[in-house]
């Protein structure tokens, strides 16, 4: 057996399309490509050991685009480069898949089955819409997609399916992380206002951060303040209660990462100068439930906690050892779990817990945002201010996590390649799941959609029958019940009220009601 090789960072990049104009819309897969040759440039190599680097790519990795549906998008791009590589991959949809590329990447190269390995994904769905809008559909010079090139996608619009949530009109990221934030807040026996002034505080400094970096979509623009960001008003609508516009994801962007990896061995022979190199120290991933009503609670994340916990496991470093943290943050809800877990300030940590701005005011993209978290902490790490970095990669509605932990410094052991945790977690109970709930109640958790008129529109609950402890899904059972959801004075977390069956309305559908008889 041949030793064990160390896998680097040699060479990270960016790319930011920031205009919308029709003519100047580039499409991800050469959003992508940019992005791959700017990590070229970055490993500073010479002309001639820079296209050795190149014809020796024998991996591509490319996360999951939301914006086109290409048929063979790793062939694409390895066509548009020129190579033949052994392994090309085309990652399902989440937001953990950068970082879990990278982590299996690394582990290829570890065990000498990749010598150059290209991890990238892109986004164009400000291209995209603005095509739409103009009725320029597909965009003209695209890429021939699979589907007829006229759908913009958005995670927000997507069909739920036909499940116990779809049944309740629930399931899209708007509405299931709000249940988090809500229960995580009277969990900590918060008034709903601490808990506003907490997310506006927390996104108002991520705003800071990404006003300073020059990848971020809202670079060169003011930073939302933490005022304008807990304020409801007309330009900051209530989505989905707790959350305002500007504590949700921002998706509309045209942005491209790209991260390549060799082993120190290869790099030394090509003459890569050693303070570029950047050291992946290991990485670990897992998922809750897929349905969010078969989890054990709102209040944490296992799959969070879990993967956390194994990274450092893996890297041989404790939570005292890490400088830096990016943790996704598609909602305020991401980084205070991981805060929790992790026993850091929420609103003032003495660590960085983003390097991006989260994907608000950095921007959205797609499922790539920790791919741009990766090309920034591989920065800080080189100007060896820091020696350590833990990314926190989150996908689905808090449903898969991958992190992986980067160092200035080379390990003394080699990269685990064995998977420490399940696919799936599934040794924590859960409560039994009632359909059709009849009788006293209490909330577990819930959210209120709103109408664009800032009018609360649709109560979602999550609840317990008193008589067995069987959890449900409903929605409001009235107008009075819709209106006390919708309070920022009382806590609805814990009120006793009454379930029943929708009868003959919408068939599955229950609904709760804090008086004993209530109609829609």
């Amino acid at each position: 057996m041949s030793p064990r090789k160390t896998p680097i960072i040699v060479g990270v990049g960016d790319i930011k399309n920031r205009s919308q104009a029709i003519e100047d819309a580039v499409e991800p897969a050469n959003l992508m490509l940019r992005a791959i040759q700017n990590a070229f440039k970055d490993t500073r190599l010479s002309c001639e050991n820079g296209l050795e680097l190149w014809r020796s790519i024998d991996s591509v990795d490319v996360v999951a685009t939301w914006t086109w549906e290409y048929e063979d998008l790793p062939g694409l791009l390895s066509q548009k480069l020129g190579i033949k590589p052994k392994h090309k991959y085309y990652s399902p949809h989440g937001g953990n898949q950068p970082v879990k590329l990278l982590d299996q990447a690394a582990k290829r190269i570890s065990l000498g089955e990749t010598k150059v390995a290209i991890v990238t994904g892109g986004e164009a769905l400000a291209s995209l819409t603005a095509c739409a809008a103009a009725n320029k559909m597909p965009p003209p010079g695209w890429t021939k997609p699979k589907n007829d090139g006229k759908i913009v996608f958005s995670p927000t619009n997507r069909e739920l399916g036909s499940n116990l949530g779809a049944v309740h009109s629930i399931g899209a990221p708007i509405h299931v992380y709000p249940l988090y934030e809500n229960a995580f807040r009277a969990y900590r026996g918060q008034t709903i206002q601490q808990n506003n002034a907490e997310s506006a505080k927390l996104y108002g400094d991520f705003a800071k951060v990404a006003e300073k970096n020059p990848v971020a979509w809202n670079y060169g623009k003011p930073a939302e303040t933490e005022a304008t960001i807990g304020t409801v008003a007309k330009k900051n609508r209530m989505i989905c209660f707790p959350y305002p516009l500007l504590m949700n994801a921002f998706n509309t962007i045209n942005l491209a990462g790209a991260c390549i990896l060799t082993s120190t061995e290869y790099a030394k022979e090509l003459g890569v100068p050693e303070s570029r190199w950047v050291y992946p120290l290991a990485g670990a991933g897992t998922q809750d439930a897929s349905n969010f009503w078969e989890r054990p609670d709102y209040h944490s994340s296992p799959s969070i906690s879990r993967s956390i916990d194994a990274t450092l496991t893996g890297s041989k470093l404790t939570k005292e050892q890490i400088d830096l943290y990016d943790f996704y943050s598609c909602f305020p809800i991401v980084p205070k779990i991981a805060c929790n877990h992790l026993n850091l300030s929420i609103t003032n940590p003495e660590k960085p817990i983003t390097l991006l701005g989260g994907l608000t005011s950095f921007g959205g993209a797609g499922n790539n945002y920790s791919m741009h978290a990766v090309t920034e902490m591989t920065r800080q790490l080189r100007t060896q201010r820091a020696n350590t970095g833990l990314i926190l990669a989150n996908g689905g509605v808090l449903s898969y996590q991958h992190c992986i932990v980067l160092s200035s410094h080379a390990p003394r052991t080699p990269y685990p390649v064995k998977t420490p945790l399940p696919e799936t977690i599934t040794d924590i109970p859960v409560p039994p799941i009632e359909g059709q709930p009849e009788g006293e109640a209490v909330i577990e958790t819930y959210t209120v959609e709103f109408n664009r008129d800032n009018t609360p529109r649709l109560g979602h609950i999550i609840g317990r029958l008193t008589s067995s402890g069987a959890r449900f899904l409903a929605n409001h059972g009235d107008a009075e019940t819709l209106r006390q959801l919708a309070s920022t004075t009382r806590e609805p977390i814990g009120r006793s009220g009454w379930v029943r069956t929708d009868k003959g309305v919408t068939e599955g559908r229950n609904l709760f009601s804090f008086g004993k008889v209530g109609r829609l």
